[in-house]
């Protein structure tokens, strides 16, 4: 099969109805080839593109989708990375965990997913006395995003990487134990609460330390509170050792490492080769 040697951008409307055609035909190789053909040519085919996301032809409408967030997954990826190689240890980490959600999901609108945070905490706000008591405080925000709002971990497909992007957990109120704390933290920081992360052995809690309390909230298990003694429990039995470092709060930077950690196990797990070189490229540059 013989494809034009010019670059996309100046081919004639000829040639790029003879691409389209070919891009719909049912030969899978020769769909391949002019995939590849229009990717190796850039972004530059984006405006021709996107008028056939539109197609009355199914299959030409899914194709050219399909090359259309390759190519926004591209750009999320250079975003994401220059982020990490561009920010200090604790960077904004709501929008660093949004744009990671991009990365895999570039159609989706991040601002929509910080509004809805905004409602709930607005939600919270209506319902707290913020100058109570901190157990007080923490039972009633569990109450709404546990019990009302019905977050819950999923004990039952925990390695789902749709349990790590921050906008899946929220489309769906499921998640592992980093993304529950992650949507409990960027709530009561709009509240203003003294929150923190804390990494345990195999586990990922929530911190609220002030004057006045020390309380840990395991978003994955309902929002169950802890002491520090339960913690300092969990630790021994997992390291044979303590010291107090061992629970003092994460960056950001740190925070999403673990992320990423995570979903670089899953996926390559799952011999997902492109994934688990996206995912390592990620951890390289928030290692830096």
């Amino acid at each position: 099969m013989s494809l034009p040697a010019a670059s996309l951008d100046k081919l004639d409307d000829k040639q790029k109805r003879a691409l389209i055609s070919l891009l719909a035909d049912d030969d899978q190789n020769v769909y391949r080839t002019v995939r590849q053909k229009i990717i190796s040519c850039g972004p530059a085919s984006l405006p021709w593109l996107r008028e056939h996301t539109l197609s009355e032809d199914a299959s030409l409408r899914r194709r050219a989708r399909e090359i259309v967030s390759y190519f926004a997954r591209q750009e999320a990826d250079m975003k994401l990375l220059a982020f990490c190689l561009n920010q200090g240890e604790d960077f904004d980490l709501e929008q660093s965990v949004l744009l990671l959600s991009r990365t895999q999901y570039p159609e989706i609108n991040p601002e929509a997913y910080s509004a809805l945070l905004d409602y709930f905490a607005a939600e919270l706000r209506d319902r707290l006395d913020l100058n109570g008591e901190p157990i007080q405080i923490l039972k009633i925000i569990n109450e709404y995003v546990f019990r009302e709002l019905r977050f819950i971990g999923d004990e039952h497909n925990f390695y789902n990487p749709d349990n790590s992007y921050l906008n899946r957990v929220m489309d769906r109120r499921i998640g592992n134990t980093f993304s529950l704390s992650l949507v409990y933290l960027l709530l009561t920081r709009r509240l203003r609460l003294p929150m923190a992360g804390v990494v345990l052995p195999g586990h990922f809690l929530c911190r609220y330390q002030s004057s006045r309390a020390e309380i840990y909230v395991d978003a994955f298990r309902g929002g169950s509170l802890l002491t520090k003694a339960d913690c300092i429990k969990r630790i021994v039995q997992f390291r044979d050792c303590f010291d107090e470092s061992s629970l003092s709060p994460v960056s950001s930077r740190r925070i999403l490492s673990r992320v990423c950690a995570n979903l670089h196990q899953i996926y390559t797990q799952r011999k997902a080769a492109d994934q688990v070189d996206r995912l390592q490229r990620y951890i390289v540059a928030l290692a830096k």
